[in-house]
């Protein structure tokens, strides 16, 4: 495809669902917006989608943020001090991709756990990480979970089981729900709607962050939930990590019209997601891992991951690699984009040839 060429083609962007584009109703919601000053709490769209979100998902207050990393800092820190320790996945994101934020400026100790191929840490190494009262040992006060991970919807027996047990020991439970909508539409169940089976999820868990920047489409932001007096806490420490802004209203109407127009859509999302592990069953030198929501993972076989990275681009389709290939569908991706996806892969893989070894893993999202 020569440069010409694609310059006028449209670009495929499978990268993350984070890369989306304000739809101009989005946009007109934010220039329509009523604007205060956030930093003296008297911005009136920041404070509607607040108590909005913070009402549809059960909780007493919630709070803007800058971002889903600004968002988990600001919950861990809130629920522990300095010596106290939470428990967390191996690979998750709390964990693995925001830096050491908890531990560097916190100074919170995580207690990493292995997980399973779908994010689940076992009941009985939770129990078993869980330290006794003494002072030899940091003092175990949270359980971080995870939901959707890598785009698996965590098992409601799963999530009931942890709430279970931090429960009995006295551990607060925080769910980086960065994508919960997404779980909320793949798990709901007869009956539930979208919103139903996310407060059905939340009603377990003390605080919850949830992101308006990926699946939901707006520009920028994330919201952490919990009770009144967490939310107090977690504002401080807001300010302290420098995430106080002045007339955000702009994009806080973003997120209250996605909350507001987004969340079932998703559904389209997974179903381009399943079209596109469909599309590459069966290709000779590619295994193609279950699409349960919007993130289809796929191994590639022996060291061609880069060259099949490189050779989508050229042909105007982004997508990850940092350790095997990821795949992320979202509102600004057709079926049209899918198959054009597809029949590029198909392409790379009839042209060359393959070897054996597999590689695969995950990124951040």
């Amino acid at each position: 495809m020569t440069e010409n060429h694609l310059a006028s083609a449209p670009v495929v962007d499978l990268r993350s669902d984070t890369v989306t584009r304000p739809t101009p109703a989005m946009r007109d919601a934010m220039l329509a917006a009523p604007l205060g000053d956030d930093v003296f709490g008297d911005d009136p769209t920041v404070n509607a989608l607040q108590d909005s979100l913070a009402q549809r998902l059960g909780f007493e207050a919630a709070l803007f943020m800058p971002s889903g990393t600004q968002s988990n800092l600001c919950a861990i820190l809130a629920h522990c001090g300095r010596g106290d320790e939470y428990i967390v996945g191996q690979l998750a994101h709390t964990y693995r991709y925001e830096g050491g934020g908890a531990a560097v400026l916190g100074s919170v100790q995580p207690q990493p756990l292995a997980q399973d191929a779908s994010g689940r840490m076992a009941l009985a190494d939770v129990a078993g990480a869980i330290k006794p009262d003494d002072c030899h040992f940091a003092r175990t006060r949270l359980l971080c979970l995870e939901n959707t991970w890598n785009g698996h919807p965590m098992p409601w027996d799963y999530l009931q089981g942890m709430a279970a047990l931090a429960r009995d020991k006295s551990l607060a439970l925080h769910l980086d729900g960065a994508r919960l909508f997404n779980a909320a539409v793949a798990s709901k169940a007869a009956g539930e709607t979208a919103w139903d089976a996310a407060r059905r999820i939340t009603g377990l868990f003390d605080s919850v962050s949830v992101c308006f920047s990926k699946g939901l489409g707006a520009p920028v932001g994330s919201a952490l939930c919990g009770s009144r007096e967490l939310i107090a806490r977690a504002l401080r420490l807001r300010k302290m990590a420098g995430g106080g802004m002045r007339q955000v209203g702009l994009l806080a109407a973003a997120a209250h019209y996605a909350l507001d127009h987004h969340v079932d859509r998703l559904a389209d999302d997974h179903a381009l997601a399943q079209r596109l592990a469909t599309g590459l069953q069966g290709v000779d030198g590619l295994t193609v891992r279950s699409a349960q929501t919007n993130i289809v993972f796929v191994d590639v076989a022996g060291d061609r991951g880069p060259a099949l990275l490189a050779f989508l681009k050229d042909r105007g389709v982004l997508a990850t690699g940092l350790i095997g290939l990821r795949f992320v569908t979202h509102l600004d991706v057709d079926a049209a984009g899918i198959d054009h996806t597809v029949a590029c892969v198909r392409q790379f893989f009839a042209q060359t040839d393959h070897p054996s070894a597999v590689s695969g893993g995950a990124g951040p999202y």
